[in-house]
């Protein structure tokens, strides 16, 4: 039996960030990091490791990152917490006496068990695991045809990182448009134009009734049309479960989508000092409807990691997390696309009354310069106020951090007649013009409607 100050249960992003943030704010505390795996995947770099990178060792989250902070790390796995002994014991038989319990258990990936077909062999899921994800590279390299089903960012992504490989690849999405819960139709199309250019088959507006198989192995599937294709392999891209059975079994208590319930310091509800939940687990409420949200990123995760790291010991209402803004970004070939907040979509479907803008302009000025993309935003705002609550965009490189922009602009409720005079730094190289820059531009399009 081992006592210490602070136990981190899970080595993923936002348990990473939790720990890091705890030992930086309370530097006199113990802090011991415990995770089952020897090596931890970048989670947003998993979809790479089909292509670009070919190989997940280079897609490692450093454990300097850690150690280098003052965490220990203890490679073994947690089976069982007793909250009322504040003790957490692992497999390996070690019972640890935490004072404070922070979890980070992560989520994983589901194979829907009404999909006839999915437990088929080569059919696959994409979970945040170097030991599985290293088998299915090797199992798929004497694939020729590959479907992917579910056109979500990690969807999205595997499609375009295997059509790099020479497979044939099919991206089946239930919805009209690839990207529909992070993008408005006018920007899904244009990101399927784009994969579709590239070579990626993409079927909308139909979904997967059935895997078919032969020797119960994958041969194929059967749209909900009626209408089948050939596969030798199959990646089911169907969203995540938060990883919870253990909190469950403890007597934590989940809410009805399965996350550990939280406040706005992630300390674990109803009413515990000393458990807190962050990441893919936890609950959270989207920052602009204030309902609960099943977003599951890491950057939240790490904003959330933050917020429980800070307050771990002593609260500060400067610092609650207020909700999760969604900011996504991606990227297809050389272009971009970045959403925050709500869609119009989404805006109009939870009774905001608001207004909306687009602007298309250059990334550059000139914009005849070799590297140039055009670049379009677009802005919801509050119709009565002015408050922004979503934006997207789409462009070249720079995209991804004209996104992180509008996230921060949607956290401070600025108004779209303050962005108005948002003071700007522009470089012909680097950003459009000073002139023409495209995100008060198309708060200038809201601005002039909300006149007339």
């Amino acid at each position: 039996m081992r006592k210490i100050d602070v136990l981190v249960v899970g080595g993923g992003a936002s348990g990473l960030q939790a720990a890091i943030t705890t030992k930086s704010t309370y530097p006199q505390k113990e802090v011991v990091l415990i995770r089952k795996e020897e090596k931890v995947l970048i989670p947003c770099g998993i979809p790479y490791i089909f292509g670009t990178l070919s190989d997940s060792d280079k897609n490692i989250l450093p454990d300097k990152l850690l150690s280098s902070a003052g965490v220990e790390i203890v490679i073994d796995e947690l089976i069982d917490i007793k909250v009322e002994d504040h003790t957490c014991h692992t497999k390996e038989g070690e019972v640890f006496v935490y004072n404070k319990l922070i979890l980070a258990l992560g989520s994983i990936p589901t194979r829907p068990k009404w999909l006839k077909g999915a437990e088929l062999e080569n059919v696959f899921t994409i979970p945040k695991n170097k030991v599985y994800l290293d088998d299915m590279v090797k199992k798929i390299e004497d694939a020729k045809k590959i479907v992917v089903i579910g056109a979500g960012f990690i969807g999205v992504e595997v499609s375009d990182e295997l059509n790099k490989k020479d497979f044939e690849v099919t991206l089946v999405e239930i919805e009209k448009t690839i990207l529909s819960k992070a993008f408005d139709e006018e920007f899904g199309k244009i990101a399927q134009e784009h994969l579709i250019e590239r070579g990626v088959n993409v079927i909308t507006g139909s979904g997967v009734s059935e895997i078919q198989g032969k020797d119960g192995k994958v041969s194929g599937i059967i749209l909900s049309n009626g209408n089948k294709i050939e596969a030798d392999a199959v990646i089911l891209s169907m969203g995540y479960a938060p990883n919870t059975a253990i909190a469950a079994k403890a007597g934590i208590e989940l809410n009805e989508f399965g996350f550990i319930r939280t406040c706005e310091y992630m300390r674990v509800l109803p009413c515990s000092n000393d458990i807190v939940a962050v990441g893919d687990c936890a609950e959270k409420r989207d920052f602009v409807t204030r309902k609960i949200d099943r977003t599951m990123l890491a950057s939240t995760g790490c904003a959330e990691a933050r917020t429980a790291g800070m307050n771990l010991f002593t609260l500060s209402p400067c610092k609650p997390f207020t909700g999760t803004i969604a900011i996504y970004s991606t990227a297809i070939g050389e272009h971009a696309f970045g959403t925050a907040g709500i869609t119009e979509v989404r805006a109009i479907q939870e009774d905001f009354a608001i207004m909306s803008g687009s602007f298309t302009g250059m990334d550059t000025h000139p914009g005849t310069l070799n590297h140039s993309h055009k670049q379009t935003v677009k802005l919801i705002v509050a119709a009565d106020c002015g408050m922004i609550l979503g934006g997207e965009v789409y462009g070249g490189y720079s995209t991804g951090e004209l996104t992180n922009a509008i996230g921060f602009l949607i956290q401070n409720r600025v108004t779209v007649k303050a962005l108005l005079t948002m003071q700007i730094g522009t470089q012909p190289l680097l950003t459009g013009s000073p002139a023409g820059y495209p995100l008060i531009k198309a708060a200038e399009v809201i601005v002039k409607n909300m006149r007339s």
